[in-house]
Parts: C-alpha cells; sequence; structure tokens
C-alpha cells in the first residue's frame, strides 16, 4: 500500500537549503519514491496554514518510507534540512 511523507518545513537559511534540495532527489529515488508536491503554491481554505513550505513524497509502502529517511543515503541531506530549517516530517498510510 502507498505512503505519503509530509513535511511542513520553515527553511531558516535558504542558501544552504539549496544544498539539501540537490542531494535529496536521487535518495527518495533510490527508494522508489516520488514528489507529489515539493513546495508549490498553497492556499489555506479553512484554519490557518503556520508552514511555509509543504513536500509530499509517495513511497510503495511505510516500510520504504522508513528505510529511506533512515539510510546511509539520506543522513548527509537530513543532516542539512535540519540544520537549515525547522520543520516535521510523518508518513502516513495512503488508501
Amino acid at each position: 500500500m502507498a505512503a505519503y511523507v509530509l513535511a511542513i518545513v520553515d527553511v531558516k537559511d535558504p542558501v544552504r537549503y539549496e544544498d539539501y534540495r540537490r542531494l535529496v532527489l536521487p535518495t527518495i529515488t533510490a527508494f522508489d519514491g516520488r514528489f507529489v508536491a515539493r513546495g508549490g503554491r498553497t492556499e489555506v481554505l479553512e484554519g490557518e496554514w503556520p508552514a511555509r513550505r509543504l513536500v509530499i513524497v509517495e513511497f510503495p509502502s511505510v516500510e520504504r518510507a522508513k528505510e529511506w529517511w533512515s539510510s546511509p543515503e539520506y543522513a548527509e541531506a537530513r543532516a542539512i534540512r535540519q540544520a537549515t530549517s525547522d520543520g516535521t516530517l510523518v508518513v502516513i498510510e495512503g488508501v
């Protein structure tokens, strides 16, 4: 069953964050993932939206998404993201 990683990110250092953007795609594709949405324009229809950036990544399963997140391949990119932004990542099963 497909799974989605939702990343809600507030970029603090946009210059260094570009390094993350450059490094992350090969790590996602290595784990059979793909971007569904990547920081595009958002519009609040109800409630409040405090984050500036939303990213959605699809993986074949929750297990594959967790393998990606904890992988050595993603470690360098993850460290850059954590150093240059504040955010929350969650994984959710699809239907």
